[in-house]
């Protein structure tokens, strides 16, 4: 089969990645310090730090839900983009803990739209071809390193009050790129579109989702703690930012060379090898990071327990939620993965850090990658099941 050519957007869908995943390559790192700049103690700015995940709960399907409803997903993600750029004015004047906790509440509940349905038009771009899906989602992997490594020396150079600019530029650009977009012609389909509530009843589904919430849970083992727990070690910040830039390099070689490795080995041996790297990498996270080669190799895997993982899943989705559903199953898969994933794979492991020490938090998130691999191995199980049945 001849693959697709490249989307005619693909532009604007390269732009917006670039400018969203700059802004959070911004936000992320830098703003616990600018809060703390405002006087907010540490416990207030885990608060406030957490919303960006806790968010991620409920603004995507709630998001997703108007999108695919109203068929309008550009005009959303036009409204959004404009509606958090306008909220986040408020970090340039804030300074008590109650006034950043409902400026957290209001910027993510927005920002949390704009990941899942910038990538259900792409994906209703490409009529299901992923062949150029890679080469796209990359720019954004590239807009984050760029975006921390730039900053970082504008920071320092600066003063962390600079923050707020950056990252208000970043949302600007990406109100400007939505001003571009068009909305795609949907697809023609004889059969109405399940629901989604009938879609989460099957075993399949819920499995491969369940699959989702433990690999990022156990990756909130490297978001939350992998910095800290290599500060204690004794390396360097120099070497920790360098071992952050490779994972997120390694991130793009994979990206760019993601077509021709899905069509040749294809997405459910990819699917669980990434799985099988996660359970290795963070045992040698765990338990091999005093040396220097381990922790580089580990690092390296990178690619294998987002990249691949992460491109996967957006294949397996299109099993069930494309066209009618597209937003709101990429909605559901932010939601589930990266928001209570995250969340509740961050608190759970923030306990054992405090109580067990590193160790074992790297030992558990193994143990979740395990978990996510037989979960994975039942949903493409049931899913050849229902095939032959049908």
């Amino acid at each position: 089969m001849t693959p697709a050519s490249k989307p005619a957007q693909s532009l604007n869908f390269a732009l917006f990645f670039f400018a969203y995943y700059g802004y959070v390559g911004v936000f992320s790192p830098y703003a616990s310090l600018y809060f703390a700049d405002k006087g907010i103690s540490a416990a207030q700015i885990g608060v406030l730090m957490s919303m960006m995940q806790v968010m991620r709960i409920f603004g995507p399907n709630l998001w997703g839900w108007v999108a695919d409803h109203t068929r309008e997903r550009v005009k959303v993600l036009r409204f959004t983009s404009v509606a958090a750029a306008m909220a986040f004015c408020g970090m340039f004047w804030g300074q008590s803990f109650t006034f950043f906790f409902a400026l957290m509440v209001t910027v993510n509940l927005f920002t949390s739209a704009q990941g899942p349905i910038s990538e259900a038009l792409m994906l209703a771009a490409m009529r299901g071809d992923l062949t150029h899906y890679g080469r796209l989602r990359l720019w954004g992997s590239v807009g984050f390193i760029a975006a921390v490594t730039l900053s970082g020396q504008l920071l320092d150079w600066q003063g962390i009050g600079l923050m707020p600019w950056i990252a208000m530029a970043l949302l600007l650009m990406v109100c400007g790129v939505t001003l571009n977009m068009r909305e795609e012609t949907p697809q023609l389909h004889t059969q109405e579109a399940p629901s989604v509530l009938s879609l989460l009843r099957q075993r399949s589904v819920r499995a491969f989702f369940l699959s989702t919430f433990m690999m990022v849970a156990a990756h909130s083992s490297l978001y939350v703690y992998y910095s800290l727990y290599l500060s204690q070690i004794g390396y360097s910040k120099t070497v920790i930012g360098m071992m952050w830039s490779l994972g997120v390099l390694v991130e793009i070689l994979f990206f760019f060379y993601q077509a021709p490795l899905f069509r040749r080995f294809g997405v459910r041996p990819l699917m669980l090898f990434s799985l099988v790297i996660a359970v290795v990498r963070f045992l040698m996270i765990g338990f091999g990071a005093e040396s220097l080669a381990v922790l580089l190799a580990a690092q390296v895997l990178h690619a294998a327990t987002f990249g691949v993982h992460h491109s996967a899943s957006i294949a397996t989705l299109q099993r069930w939620f494309s066209g009618a559903l597209q937003a709101r199953g990429q909605a559901l898969f932010i939601s589930i993965s990266y928001g209570l994933g995250g969340t509740l794979g961050g608190l759970l492991l923030s306990a054992c850090w405090d109580t067990f020490g590193a160790h074992l938090v790297y030992l558990i998130a193994a143990l979740m990658s395990l978990a996510g691999l037989v979960a994975a191995v039942l949903s493409w199980r049931w899913q050849a099941e229902t095939g032959r049945e049908q």
